[in-house]
């Protein structure tokens, strides 16, 4: 009995870390990634938005809020709805924005304010990709 708890564990470990190894993320990365990001957003002590908002200090924030952005009515729909960005809701949101948005608020049973397009027109389909650019954001506070 003993020795098959002791392999149920080891298996569960070994489980854990393998999964662990596919979420990996490198902000190095990321910002090379971060790079086709550039033409609508900046990032940093010193950024200022431009078409999209500014990416400092996203992680964390409720989407639609970034001082001085115009937001699509529904990105501000998405953000009343209690949508906080996080790095993995990053990594949801880029390969398909508007999808990803309508889909959040329908699962929130705000179907009705579901309408309309966000701004962001950008798609990144690479997951690794995704997790290393939301890693590199996430290093801007």
């Amino acid at each position: 009995m003993v020795k098959k708890i002791v392999t149920i564990m080891a298996l569960a470990v070994a489980g854990s870390l393998s999964s662990g190894a596919a979420v990996a993320q490198d902000a190095a990365k990321g910002a090379a990634v971060f790079k086709q990001c550039m033409t609508c957003h900046r990032i940093g002590p010193d950024a200022k938005n431009l078409v999209g908002p500014v990416l400092t200090g996203v992680v964390g924030r409720k989407t639609g809020t970034a001082p001085g952005f115009a937001y699509s009515p529904l990105n501000k729909a998405v953000g009343e709805a209690g949508l906080v960005w996080t790095e993995e809701k990053i990594v949801e949101y880029l390969p398909d924005p508007n999808a990803f948005l309508k889909k959040y608020l329908t699962d929130k049973g705000q179907a009705d304010k579901a309408v309309g397009v966000t701004k962001m027109t950008f798609k990144l389909a690479d997951e690794q990709q995704r997790k290393d650019v939301a890693a590199y954001i996430a290093t801007f506070k």
